[in-house]
């Protein structure tokens, strides 16, 4: 079994891995990284969206062997330097766009990457952007209220959603 390195979350990290190990099971079966959901094994929900070399992804449909050298970021990775929650998480929070948490780490890798790509987008951009992404909990006004806010862009008040 080959070796991988890759940077995940500014680490140095190896595992080895089958040639058809997906970067889902990976990061967490090898490396013990289970914040990265996931919820189809078919590409549909968006639960295991994690940055690439900066990309989001869908991490179970690439293998980690095509990865060597990559820098992966996921859910673990994204609280500030404190442990507190980024703006994006706290959005999250503060915007009710969680409820089972279970869809949630790959709403905040997308929410993250369209902010990055898009620092201001309209709400019809974080819906389309968001397509990839399945929630059955929460009917998404929250998930896309928590994206404006954390974009900076004004959004009903919580007692109004």
């Amino acid at each position: 079994m080959p070796k991988i390195t890759m940077n995940i979350n500014g680490r140095d990290m190896s595992a080895e891995v089958e040639n058809r190990t997906l970067l889902a099971t990976m990061l967490r079966e090898k490396l013990h990284l289970k914040g990265t959901h996931v919820g189809c094994d078919t590409s549909q929900c968006g639960a295991c969206v994690v940055h690439v070399n900066g990309k989001a992804v869908k991490s179970c449909t690439i293998f980690a062997s095509e990865l060597d050298g990559a820098t992966v970021d996921t859910i673990e990775g994204q609280a500030n330097t404190d442990g507190s929650l980024n703006v994006i998480q706290q959005a999250f929070q503060d915007h009710h766009g969680l409820q089972c948490g279970f869809c949630t780490p790959g709403m905040v890798m997308s929410a993250a990457a369209l902010l990055k790509d898009n620092p201001k987008p309209s709400e019809a951009e974080v819906r389309e952007y968001l397509e990839g992404n399945i929630c059955r909990c929460t009917g998404y006004q929250g998930i896309v209220n928590a994206i404006m806010a954390a974009s900076g862009q004004d959004v009903p008040s919580v007692a109004a959603e």
